[in-house]
């Protein structure tokens, strides 16, 4: 062993028995060192350094569960690499999920021209139904609300019209049949 080596090799006994000063010791010693090998791994060098940085709050965090290590230089290596790794296909995988979002978006946009005439079909259709609504007694118009808008049970319309589930039933059977015919 080198004596660089040697220092990392006593920061990293120190770090294991919670030594604080011997993390910084160990992250000055060797930080130009993974910046230089995360940048060789093709990393941008933002994500290379917040990955050196993650790297040694996980070192701290784990201090007490670390293993005893002949070549710290390169455990921290494949630390770093294995925390590359992971981000690089995290970030891929927010990228993946993004572009799916914007293909998403983009084949339910509608044009200017689609908007319009969709537009003035929902119009045509309030028109058509408004027609159709007049063709109603205001009973059937009553039980059809408080069927299709209110959701209620027959025995609940009838309950609240005063009327038997039967009559409730062919009033609002009636109702469709005219709707319909109105709407051919």
């Amino acid at each position: 062993m080198d004596v660089y080596e040697d220092d990392n090799h006593i920061y990293w006994e120190r770090l294991r028995k919670g030594d604080k000063q011997a993390l910084f010791a160990l992250y000055n010693n060797t930080y130009s060192h993974l910046l230089r090998f995360g940048l060789k791994m093709g990393s941008n060098d933002e994500l290379v350094k917040d990955c050196i940085t993650q790297l040694f709050l996980q070192l701290w965090t784990k201090q007490a569960t670390l293993p005893p290590v002949t070549n710290v230089q390169g455990y921290l290596f494949t630390a770093l690499k294995r925390q590359l790794l992971d981000q690089l296909a995290y970030q891929a995988k927010i990228h993946a999920a993004i572009h799916r979002m914007t293909d998403k978006e983009a084949e339910n946009e509608l044009s200017y021209e689609e908007m319009i005439i969709r537009s003035q079909q929902d119009e045509e259709i309030k028109h058509r139904l408004q027609q159709a609504l007049k063709a109603l007694t205001p009973r059937q118009i009553e039980l059809v609300r408080l069927k299709f808008f209110e959701g209620m049970t027959y025995e609940q319309i009838a309950a609240q019209t005063s009327q038997t589930v039967k009559t409730a039933y062919n009033t609002i059977y009636d109702a469709i049949k005219t709707l319909r015919k109105v709407l051919k």
